[in-house]
């Protein structure tokens, strides 16, 4: 088990804590509308813990920008001032908390982190090249690439303990061999979904290296980067050299941060001439479906909800310690870094099944499949930190009665 570097301090009641189960299930988001039925003694119902969402009402100010957009009736097509104030104020809040403010002019709007990645494999890669993914992954990042007529190589990453412990690591020389062989692009998914690392400087330096060596691209994927505990900050990968910023395309968005993945506006961030002026040309069909209540909602989250945003970290920090804690016999449990997402290791359970489907069926918990996470899951699952603390209490003491 990886443990939580520091022993937490009790952690007083808070409002999330009444959210519960049955509140969720009510609301009828995906996460917990899982069709089927659970009960145990006094125990009933399941749990969602899959989707990668948080249970947490939204900030107030985000709330109230789209219902300004409902009352103004704002839900015609995107003007450019909106856009632009919206990206000003990501730009802004990237540097105040990342330590990089992109040029404003270049940071473009999109629905989502997968549009982004769908128009950088069209538009910044060669032709018929392959993809390469460090395992395990956010899983449309297995499936999309063969809608695309693109082959996907997986590469399973490392541990840096030399036994098979320790943090998960990229495996730069298989990495460094796909591009030998042809690859053209790296999906590079920093702070990691599904297994919570933020790589730091001297990891992403030895990234660049490689992939200039090939001539190859980056797709950054930076949509958890404000969401990092204790000493683990995220840095921008195409901040980190120029060499990185010529070469990269980066995505991201407020959706992760501040709950509000329905609301479809992402961004895309521009660190070259030469990929700004190809974007103009080709950005458009990406750009379109970029909700006009999201940019809106974005700018007010990016521009005035730091404050909820600490107390969401300092909550999901509480239940990170939660986990660490909890007497799970038998799993290997990496507590994030960075996200409110967790993996845990089944394989040495010895189950004639997938874990997952052992832990729905005898805890009522839904989990990710490591499976579709790509082959290096395989036997694993992503856990879902960000619910209240009492119904993430429940979850682990089903799945530690369920081990026992």
């Amino acid at each position: 088990m990886t443990a939580h570097p520091t022993t937490p301090p009790t952690v007083p009641s808070h409002r999330f804590d009444a959210l519960t189960a049955a509140h969720m299930r009510a609301g009828g988001s995906w996460k917990w509308s899982t069709p089927g039925s659970w009960r145990r003694g006094e125990r009933e119902g399941l749990i969602g813990a899959f989707v990668a969402e948080m249970d947490y009402p939204v900030a107030d100010v985000v709330a109230d920008a789209v219902r300004t957009s409902a009352d103004g009736s704002r839900f015609g097509y995107l003007p450019d001032d909106w856009v632009a104030d919206m990206a000003a104020a990501t730009s802004a809040f990237w540097g105040e908390r990342l330590g990089w403010a992109p040029d404003p002019a270049r940071v473009r709007p999109v629905p989502d982190v997968l549009t982004a990645f769908t128009a950088t494999v069209r538009h910044f890669t060669r032709p018929g090249s392959a993809i390469v993914l460090p395992t395990p992954a956010y899983m449309p990042f297995l499936t999309v690439p063969a809608m695309l007529g693109r082959e996907l190589v997986q590469v399973p990453m490392a541990r840096d303990g030399g036994d098979g412990s320790g943090r998960f690591v990229l495996d730069l020389d298989a990495i460094d061999r796909a591009f030998a062989d042809g690859a053209g692009l790296l999906v590079l998914t920093n702070p990691h979904n599904p297994t919570g690392r933020v790589f730091d400087v001297d990891e992403l330096a030895a990234v660049t290296e490689v992939v200039e060596r090939h001539g190859g691209r980056v797709f950054s994927d930076e949509i958890h980067a404000p969401l990092t505990f204790d000493a683990h900050r995220h840095r921008p990968y195409a901040a980190t050299s120029g060499a990185a910023a010529a070469h990269t395309v980066t995505a991201t968005s407020a959706s992760k941060a501040w709950n509000t993945p329905g609301l479809k506006c992402g961004q895309v961030i521009l660190s070259n001439d030469a990929d700004a002026a190809h974007w103009e040309a080709t950005g458009y069909l990406a750009e379109h479906g970029t909700a006009t209540p999201g940019v809106l909602a974005t700018t007010s989250a990016y521009r005035d909800a730091r404050g909820w945003l600490h107390d969401v970290l300092a909550y999901l920090d509480g239940n990170r310690a939660l986990l660490a804690s909890a007497d799970l016999p038998g799993l290997d449990v990496t507590v994030p870094e960075g996200t409110y997402l967790a993996w845990l290791d089944g394989r040495g359970l010895g189950l004639d099944e997938p874990p997952s489907a052992f832990f729905v069926r005898e805890a009522g918990v839904v989990m990710t499949d490591g499976a579709a996470c790509g082959e290096a899951g395989r036997g694993g699952m992503r856990l879902n930190l960000a619910m209240s603390r009492p119904v993430l209490t429940e979850a682990l003491e089903r799945i530690g009665a369920a081990l026992s």
